[in-house]
């Protein structure tokens, strides 16, 4: 089945395809409201049994940044030192304590919480390139140390760290993807 000639491109799928993991920033400042706009993206987003577990929290002042991404970036964590130069790090969280999430986990063996924070995450990057604003979505830093810095309770689980700053230069390089005809049937599935 040919699935590119029905492709229909619009604005939102240019967005798609422009973004990238930017992991080179600039130095210039990101505005508050710019930041504020992103979340919003992020707290508009859908969840099962609208329980809504991301929370957010925003490091933007200079110091206590490079104090956490000296600890969160340390050790065998120390490739993600690009991000201590992005101007703000949003660190993406769970608030556990949400039966939807419990018993979806027991019941369906899936961690809903995860499947929400992805999709409330990616409203936010998708905003901020909008904004024209860059991003990386990052796992490998020391959660233990982030958890500790913080003082972070139990009850929120960390998932994932954000890098945000206007790009010193956008990557102009394309990622290999899959084709349409790869990741989709319809009505039955082939045996590849």
């Amino acid at each position: 089945m040919e699935f590119s000639n029905e492709i229909q491109q619009t604005p939102f799928l240019q967005l798609v395809s422009q973004r990238k993991s930017i992991r080179r920033f600039n130095e210039k400042k990101l505005k508050r409201e710019d930041i504020l706009t992103c979340l919003e993206a992020a707290r508009l987003a859908p969840s099962a049994e609208n329980a809504q577990p991301w929370r957010y929290l925003v490091i933007d002042d200079p110091d206590i940044k490079k104090r956490f991404a000296n600890e969160a970036f340390s050790g065998i964590y120390s490739v993600s030192k690009f991000a201590q130069k992005a101007p703000v790090l949003i660190l993406v969280m769970a608030r556990l304590n949400v039966i939807t999430h419990r018993v979806g986990k027991q019941i369906q063996n899936i961690q809903f919480h995860l499947i929400d924070i992805g999709i409330s995450g990616e409203h936010l990057v998708l905003q901020a390139e909008e904004l024209g604003i860059g991003t990386c979505w990052m796992g490998w830093f020391s959660t233990r140390k982030t958890r500790k810095f913080f003082s972070i309770p139990k009850k929120f689980k960390i998932a994932a760290l954000l890098a945000m700053g206007y790009y010193d230069k956008k990557p102009s390089r394309k990622r290999k993807r899959k084709q349409i005809k790869e990741i989709v049937w319809f009505n039955k599935m082939d045996s590849d």
